[in-house]
């Protein structure tokens, strides 16, 4: 690779932040059957997100994208710890009657709205994601065969597709905050 301006050759292997052959998602055996797999894909972008996010201070997590989006990586966790929590307690385990994380009535954004820059903040955002991805798992185990119930393979598919979208946000806001990328 080449830099146009310099003529300097860049490192090709510069966006890596962790050696592929110590990266903590290549670590496990290829998974065999749907469930398994569909667990190993949620589990890869769960941890790409969780290393996106490390070794900022609270108020690079909070530090929003671009005016007027509310977007941040603190508030992706707390969004992320809002959609475990509704796909896994609400909607599959039945307990629709629970109040949804970071959100009250006429305030459905306040995953992103009230995401700020405090150790308390990043503390709980962290605290419920982490709660809700373990019980997330938990659930996820007890389902041998993703047709009974009907939706939990759309829900695990769902999932997986969230979490990919928001690893690409989290890529964006990252590179803004201090200028990695990649992985």
């Amino acid at each position: 690779m080449t830099d146009e301006p310099t003529g300097q050759t860049a490192d090709p292997r510069r966006a890596f932040w962790v050696d592929p052959d110590t990266d903590p998602r290549n670590l496990t055996a290829p998974p065999v059957g749907e469930v398994a797999t569909l667990a190993h894909y949620l589990d890869h972008y769960r941890m790409t997100f969780e290393m996106k996010c490390d070794g900022l201070t609270p108020e690079q997590l909070a530090a929003r994208s671009v005016p007027p989006s509310t977007m941040s990586l603190l508030g992706l966790v707390r969004h992320l710890a809002k959609i475990e929590h509704h796909w896994f307690r609400r909607t599959l385990e039945g307990q629709s009657t629970l109040p949804v994380l970071y959100e009250a009535e006429g305030q459905p954004d306040l995953d992103f709205e009230t995401a700020v820059g405090t150790e308390e903040c990043v503390a709980d955002a962290w605290e419920s994601w982490r709660r809700e991805v373990a019980h997330s798992r938990e659930v996820y185990t007890r389902y041998t065969d993703l047709e009974e119930p009907y939706q939990v393979r759309g829900v695990v598919v769902h999932l997986v597709e969230e979490y990919a979208r928001h690893c690409g946000h989290a890529d964006l806001l990252r590179e803004c905050v201090d200028g990695r990328t990649g992985q």
